[in-house]
């Protein structure tokens, strides 16, 4: 078989990722192409004995010369697609902001395509719908996202209205924001509170204001990985097993990965599940309540109670 073209194309898609980003590391691009390292070095190589002005240091990674830049790259119907997709979860899973900063983008994206990709693309994207059940948008700073972006980009603080679930109202805060994630159909943000002097989580949907400023950040902090890790390693967990009837289980595979799911095995007509839980006492609970008909729990006995107190507490709200 004739490597020559793919080889080629790889090379090609090497050096728009060098122009996409100001350092590229080899590790990265072995791991995209799923190549070794050894043959990265060798496509590095050949673009270098072709003229492309590529700056790499060790440990650190590779770059372009400053000034260097390919002419516009056209995209394939296929890569063109690909954004449908996401300019529909744009469209309902983001703030305001950005989700007009997103539809400016895909205007420009399709002027680029030739006429017959245009009539393809729009064959597709009349077919592409994306349902949600609730909000999506926190209607209190619907451009929460944006600000968090910017204030992430810049290395700058932002003044928050945060409410708490715990607390009583409103407090203000001057928080320095690691990094955003989506997690149980809500987005998140990582920060330094510097009302709490430490790092927390805050939910999007309960900030009442924000706003950016000018004041730099006054702690260097590590990537957001890092911090979620060192909070999962320090939560309190409890080894939970139950057994669900198979004609079941397949039904709550989305689910338990929200609740500690680790492992599973076959036994009969059951599936055995292993769960290692943060909450035993209200999410897990209510969760396996909602099946608890079709499963039995195996361990621990402190499950099982709290599964009976809730079924009495049902029981007495239906008197």
């Amino acid at each position: 078989m004739d490597e020559t073209p793919k080889k080629f194309d790889r090379i090609v898609a090497i050096l728009i990722q060098l122009q996409s980003k100001k350092i590229v590391k080899a590790q990265e691009l072995a791991e995209r192409f799923e190549v070794s390292l050894r043959t990265i070095y060798r496509d590095i190589r050949t673009l270098e004995a072709s003229g492309v002005p590529i700056y790499g240091e060790a440990g650190i990674g590779y770059s372009l010369m400053d000034g260097y830049r390919l002419p516009p790259v056209m995209f394939t119907r296929e890569e063109a697609s690909s954004f449908i997709a996401a300019e529909k979860l744009m469209q309902k899973f983001t703030d305001a902001e950005l989700g007009s900063h997103y539809a400016s983008a895909m205007y420009k994206l399709k002027a680029v395509l030739r006429g017959s990709d245009k009539d393809w693309l729009a064959s597709i994207e009349s077919s592409v719908l994306m349902q949600t059940s609730g909000k999506t948008i926190n209607e209190k700073a619907p451009n929460a996202l944006a600000f968090l972006f910017r204030s992430i980009a810049e290395k700058t603080q932002v003044t928050l209205g945060y409410e708490a679930i715990e607390a009583d109202g409103i407090t203000e805060r001057i928080i320095e924001p690691v990094g955003v994630f989506h997690d149980h159909n809500n987005w998140y943000f990582l920060g330094y509170c510097h009302l709490r002097k430490d790092y927390r989580q805050f939910r999007t949907d309960r900030i009442h204001t924000i706003k950016n400023t000018t004041i730099p950040f006054a702690i260097e902090h590590q990537p957001l990985d890092f911090y979620l890790e060192k909070e999962k390693k320090h939560l309190t967990t409890t080894k939970i097993i139950i057994r669900v009837d198979k004609k079941i289980a397949k039904y709550i595979d989305e689910d338990k990965k929200h609740h500690g799911f680790v492992s599973e095995k076959t036994i009969g007509g059951a599936v055995e599940m292993t769960f290692m839980c943060q909450n035993i006492d209200e999410y897990f609970p209510r969760w396996y309540l909602s099946f608890g008909d079709y499963a039995s729990i195996i361990e621990p006995e402190a499950l099982r109670a709290r599964v009976l107190e809730l079924i009495e507490k049902t029981k007495t709200g239906l008197q």
